[in-house]
């Protein structure tokens, strides 16, 4: 069945760290200076780098890079 961004609970910002939610209670982040989400705060365990062509990734391909890591891990 897989993943979608409406599997997401976005928790919010907080410091610049904006972080989501899966419905199974596992965490992300991300901060727009980084090109990776992360499982912590800190943004030093990151699990999946963010493609994209910029030198900033915009909220919404963290969120769909969140949503293929999920569902890469999920097979």
């Amino acid at each position: 069945m897989g993943y979608s961004v409406k599997d997401l609970i976005y928790k919010g910002e907080k410091a610049g760290v904006h972080n989501w939610q899966t419905l199974e209670g596992a965490s992300f982040y991300w901060h727009q200076d980084w090109l990776h989400i992360a499982e912590d705060m800190t943004g030093y365990s990151a699990t999946a780098n963010i493609d994209t062509d910029s030198e900033k990734a915009t909220q919404n391909e963290a969120t769909q890079t969140i949503v293929n890591h999920l569902n890469k891990n999920d097979k």
